[in-house]
């Protein structure tokens, strides 16, 4: 089978396609499943381009979604024809966190979904969202279920709550999506205007260019009438996080899934005090979450925000796009 691999020194000019052995039929409690398609995320492009380090011949990416082909003894869950997507933790099946690294997502401690066909335990993938194609499935894996868990599951968020999203990546725009849905108030911030009408277009009700408006934790706060924002979805890392503490209210949620701005820095630990707030990080999230996001788009109401698609052949390509943070919402690879 064909299949994208990583060559050491690692980098992007290394990433080529190769010839490797097909996986054969599954054992039991597996599946085999003819991928499809995958999506792009700043941990894969990390991976990708040798700053966070794997072994020699890694298969990349940590979503994949595609059709079941077979099914090994003791699988009662999924069936011959069955869309299926990955899980990033194929181990954290249900319950409190139990994962800290990355041994085990695939595209990063074990290969990928950047090849033909996988045999892996059923348990590695949920049922894909109804009407979802494999590169739309793709997209729930890591960037859908981080927006759901830090919403949803952590965030406990409800109908009336105000959020604040940075930017107009992957996660951004999940959870913009699901906000609306749940009948919150969002807040977005960019550095393009471009971009911002575009996320008005998807019911952002309050847009801010950050690089017109410095201060512009406290401008969402005075849009807030004072009172700060609910939830705030930090991307950004130690860039940004005092500006997230400045616009969210007292006794609010900031959900920690990102370091755009660096691994480390500076809290303004006074600040995050004032506030009571609830600074809480989280990696993606179960399998259980997954489900039980899945049961939630099969709703048909909203549906991923699918920038451009390249072929598997052009992965590094489709990275470059990514490194150029041109992109509105997720980058599909399809095959």
């Amino acid at each position: 089978m064909k299949a994208m691999v990583l060559r050491a020194p690692i980098d992007l000019d290394r990433l080529v396609m190769d010839d490797r052995a097909d996986p054969g039929d599954p054992g039991p409690g597996e599946i085999r499943v003819a991928l499809h398609g995958s999506s792009l995320n700043y941990h894969d492009l990390g991976v990708a381009t040798g700053r966070m380090p794997t072994e020699d011949g890694r298969i990349p990416l940590a979503d994949g979604a595609g059709v079941v082909e077979a099914v090994g003894s003791g699988v009662t869950e999924f069936s011959i024809g069955d869309m299926v997507v990955s899980c990033f933790f194929p181990d954290w099946q249900d319950g409190t966190p139990t994962v800290g690294d990355f041994s085990r997502t695939p595209g990063d401690g074990i290969d990928g979904f950047a090849r033909e066909y996988v045999v892996l335990p059923a348990t590695a993938f949920t049922h894909a969202p109804k009407g979802f194609d494999a590169v739309e499935a793709a997209t729930i894996t890591t960037a859908g279920l981080t927006a759901w868990r830090a919403l949803i599951v952590d965030g406990k968020l409800k109908a009336g709550d105000t959020v604040l999203l940075l930017g107009t990546g992957g996660v951004s725009i999940w959870a913009l999506q699901i906000a609306k849905l749940m009948g919150a108030t969002v807040a977005i911030t960019s550095s393009s205007d471009e971009k911002l009408e575009r996320a008005r277009g998807l019911g952002a009700d309050f847009t801010l260019n950050y690089r017109e408006q410095q201060g512009w934790g406290a401008a969402v706060r005075d849009w807030t009438g004072g009172r700060g924002v609910d939830h705030v979805v930090e991307v950004g890392g130690p860039g940004t996080l005092a500006q997230s503490i400045d616009a969210v209210r007292v006794g609010g949620h900031i959900s920690l899934i990102g370091v755009l701005t660096g691994a480390s820095g500076e809290v303004p630990t006074a600040a995050l005090m004032a506030k009571q707030a609830r600074l809480q990080g989280l990696i993606v999230g179960s399998r259980r979450e997954q489900q039980d996001f899945v049961r939630a788009l099969d709703s048909g109401k909203i549906r991923p925000v699918v920038d451009r698609r390249f072929p598997l052949d052009q992965l590094a390509e489709a990275f470059r796009y990514e490194m150029a943070a041109g992109h509105f919402g997720k980058i599909g690879v399809e095959w």
